[in-house]
């Protein structure tokens, strides 16, 4: 059960409960008119407001639900975009999956893609194998005590982004850079997924995607840098000033 939520924190909520301004407390036993008794305590605690932070479902009321139909917080969507029964891929949805990374590239990867399914570039599978594929996920999610949305929309962000890559061969080939960019090829491999290798190669490539990943770590590193620090002197420089000097002693030395 505890699975089936992921907590969320501020980094405010650490110091005010520290400081007193906000308390924890148990579950509530029972609630008045203008009170509530928490287990474990007898006593009734005055209240002003109660806040149900129970999330939210996710609709389409403005489609009829012969286009998009959600059920049980799954709406049948392949690849989360295009509605698995229509006969023809003219309405996508962007952005309705909550990836295990970044939702701002995973929703511009998904839009890449649709507009060369819409524009006819790229084919989708035969409707049956859509709507297979729609149902396998539905069934490989978390029951538990009650399907919530956040887990139906979860995905990998890794797999996820590659397969959508690799359906407008986008996807960096990691064999190939190692032949003729071992540099970047690296860099890729051993380092962080940003989104500059998703526009490497394939259409919409951006010349400047190499130098971004070479370089992303100065621009992290960057601004943890507030502090303007001095740089030590070089001990090749102290040197040659210390020979110097003693040139310069020995030629006194030798003239008088």
């Amino acid at each position: 059960r505890t699975q089936l939520r992921e907590p969320v924190l501020n980094d405010e909520l650490p110091g005010r409960i520290i400081t007193g301004k906000v308390l924890i407390k148990p579950s509530i036993k029972e609630v008045k008119e203008n009170s509530v008794i928490f287990n474990n305590t007898p006593k009734e605690e005055p209240i002003d407001i109660i806040v149900f932070a129970t999330g939210y479902t996710f609709a389409f009321p403005f489609l009829d639900e012969t286009i998009v139909k959600v059920e049980n917080g799954q709406a049948s969507l392949y690849k989360y975009i295009f509605p698995a029964h229509l006969p023809q891929p003219t309405l996508a949805v962007i952005g309705l999956i909550k990836p295990l990374g970044s939702m701002i590239p995973t929703g511009e990867t998904q839009a890449r893609w649709a507009v060369r399914v819409l524009k006819g570039i790229n084919k989708l599978p035969p409707q049956n194998v859509m709507i297979e594929e729609v149902n396998e996920r539905k069934e490989n999610k978390h029951s538990g005590f009650g399907l919530c949305y956040c887990k139906a929309l979860q995905s990998d962000y890794i797999t996820y982004i590659d397969e959508l890559l690799t359906s407008i061969n986008a996807k960096p080939n990691l064999f190939s850079l190692l032949l003729t960019d071992p540099r970047l090829a690296f860099t890729i491999f051993f380092g962080p997924c940003t989104p500059y290798q998703f526009r490497l190669t394939g259409p919409g490539k951006w010349k400047g995607a190499r130098n971004a990943i070479l370089t992303q770590w100065d621009r992290t590193f960057k601004v943890t840098k507030t502090r303007i620090v001095q740089e030590s002197p070089s001990p090749f420089a102290s040197l040659l000033k210390l020979l110097s000097l003693l040139a310069l002693l020995l030629a006194i030395f030798l003239i008088f």
